[in-house]
């Protein structure tokens, strides 16, 4: 009996020994660090592209909107500077994501010209906002590194929105018969 229960374990032992490395090396898809559930769960539900990046957009809109609170904030928390720092990396990763949405979306074929749109009127906003700040916003020093990955990251992005929108077609003019 007692040889059975150590030959159960010992082969149970081998099996989750086995199994485990099967299991890292496939994991499921992870949940984007900077967004909340309910965020994760709008991604998710949308199925095209166009809806992504509309959603991905108005998260990082959130993103900077958040970050110039807690910056304007009289009575700043004392972890302010990686408050910020985390804001804006979160910033910089909704904008990464939309435009990773394009790539995907040229490749399904998608029509995402609406989201094309929206996506360069609010990036020129959002990189207007960022470049004052980077002209001497205040407490600067604290987050000056990734304020300027965020530059970077959305002038990228809005080069692949203009380079999109160059790729896709204009929608067919329908005429009226004669």
């Amino acid at each position: 009996m007692l040889w059975r229960n150590l030959s159960l374990f010992a082969l149970s032992a081998v099996l989750i020994s086995t199994l485990a490395p099967a299991r890292a090396a496939n994991p499921a898809p992870q949940k984007k660090e900077y967004l909340t559930d309910s965020e994760s769960d709008k991604i998710r539900e949308a199925v095209e592209p166009g809806e992504r990046i509309k959603l991905y957009i108005s998260f990082a809109e959130d993103r900077l909107k958040k970050f110039q609170y807690e910056l304007a904030r009289q009575t700043p928390d004392r972890r302010r500077g990686e408050m910020l720092n985390s804001l804006m990396n979160d910033y910089a990763g909704c904008v990464d994501d939309a435009a990773d949405q394009i790539g995907l979306a040229r490749e399904k074929q998608a029509d995402i010209r609406a989201s094309l749109k929206t996506f360069k009127s609010k990036g020129k906003d959002f990189l207007d906002a960022l470049q004052k700040l980077d002209r001497g916003g205040p407490e600067l020093d604290t987050y000056k590194d990734t304020l300027e990955d965020a530059i970077e990251g959305t002038k990228d992005a809005l080069a692949d929105v203009d380079e999109a929108q160059k790729e896709l077609s204009p929608a067919p003019v329908r005429r009226k018969p004669s």
